[in-house]
Formats: structure tokens, C-alpha cells, sequence
């Protein structure tokens, strides 16, 4: 799961978050994992966001998010993280506390099982092989 301006990767801030879009690399990640079922979602809309973890929150393996900027600010997406069942690994392409200081804090990550953060793209491969103990 992505959220804000996620939906930009390959066009915004290049030398931060690199030239590939999420549904280009979404391809190599169904190629580095062809027996794991993956599903994609990105919304710009923090409610949205919402229901979709309450609608997959008790049913799926892993939850992948990616919460770009509402990260910083939401209290109701880590309320809603600590409301279901299934693990969420906190993901961040860029390393947040190399960063504005603003981004230093995340409301997340207490209800995560863990963060990946400054490893671009990778950072998803990375919280995969986590879930899946690969």
C-alpha cells in the first residue's frame, strides 16, 4: 500500500525518489516473487487508506505501507494499523531521518512489526523477504 504522492515515483523529486514508477517496479517485485500473491494499492486519501486495511487487515499474510507524508501526521492510519491482525511493515524509500526533521517522527511505527527506510525501491523487496521469511 502507497499512499500520497506515491503515485508520482518516476516524475517528483527524481534524486530522492528515483526515475521508476511503482506500477513499473510493481512488475519486478511479481518477478523476484513469483510464488507470493502480491496486490497493489495507492490512494492519495488517508480514509482510503483506512478501509483498505480494515478490509484486508484479517485475511492477508503482510501488509506493505508506505504512508508518505501521513507518516508524520496520522494518528488515525496507526490507530487503524493497531486495529487488525495481519503484521504491517512500515516502508520508506527514502531515509526519513536523513531528512527535514518533521520527518524523524512516525506515528506508525509503534504498531508495526518493523521500518525499512533509505533503501529506495529495494525497501519492498526487503519488507517481502521479511514477511515471508524468505
Amino acid at each position: 500500500m502507497n499512499g500520497p504522492n506515491l503515485n508520482l515515483l518516476g516524475v517528483r523529486e527524481k534524486s530522492i525518489y528515483g526515475d521508476k514508477s511503482f506500477e513499473e517496479y510493481f512488475g519486478t517485485l511479481k518477478s523476484d516473487f513469483p510464488a507470493i500473491e502480491l496486490e497493489y494499492f495507492q490512494s492519495n486519501h488517508e480514509g482510503a487508506l483506512i478501509d483498505k486495511l480494515h478490509e484486508v487487515g484479517f485475511s492477508y499474510d503482510g501488509i506493505i505501507l508506505n504512508a508518505g507524508g501521513y507518516t508524520h501526521t496520522s494518528v488515525a492510519l496507526t490507530d487503524a494499523i493497531a486495529g487488525i491482525q495481519t503484521p504491517v511493515v512500515e516502508v520508506h524509500i527514502s531515509n526519513i531521518h536523513a531528512r527535514e526533521s518533521f520527518r524523524h517522527h512516525s506515528y506508525l511505527t509503534k504498531n508495526c512489526v518493523g521500518i525499512i527506510a533509505g533503501f529506495g525501491l529495494k525497501s519492498y523487496n526487503m519488507a517481502i523477504s521479511y514477511l515471508t521469511n524468505a
